[in-house]
C-alpha cells in the first residue's frame, strides 16, 4: 500500500515477488488497524503487521512476537524477549 502511494505500479511489481504474502484486511481488521494508527502505534503498514502478529478472532492464532523491545508493542500483544533462554538456541 505504501509503496504504491510513493510510485505508480510498484505495488504490482512487489506482488510478483516469489514468497511474498499479504494478509488481507477484513472489516474487523480494518477497524482495529485504523484504531492502532490513530492511537499512534505507527503507520498503516506497521499497524497491519502488528495486527497480523497479534492473537485475534480472525485467525484464532496465538502468534508471539520475539523482540528486544517489548515496550514498543501495544497492550495485549504477546511478546518475548529475544534474549530469553530458549530463544534462538540461547541457554
Amino acid at each position: 500500500m505504501n509503496a504504491e502511494e510513493s510510485e505508480v505500479n510498484i505495488g504490482g511489481a512487489l506482488m510478483a515477488l516469489p514468497g511474498l504474502h499479504i494478509d488481507p484486511l477484513g472489516q474487523v481488521a480494518a477497524i482495529t488497524v485504523g484504531g492502532t494508527v490513530r492511537d499512534g502505534w505507527g503507520s498503516a503498514d506497521t499497524c497491519h503487521a502488528l495486527y497480523v502478529a497479534a492473537p485475534h478472532l480472525d485467525s484464532g492464532g496465538m502468534s508471539i512476537v520475539p523482540t528486544g523491545r517489548e515496550d514498543l508493542y501495544p497492550p495485549g500483544f504477546p511478546t518475548v524477549d529475544i534474549d530469553s533462554p530458549g530463544m534462538l538456541g540461547r541457554t
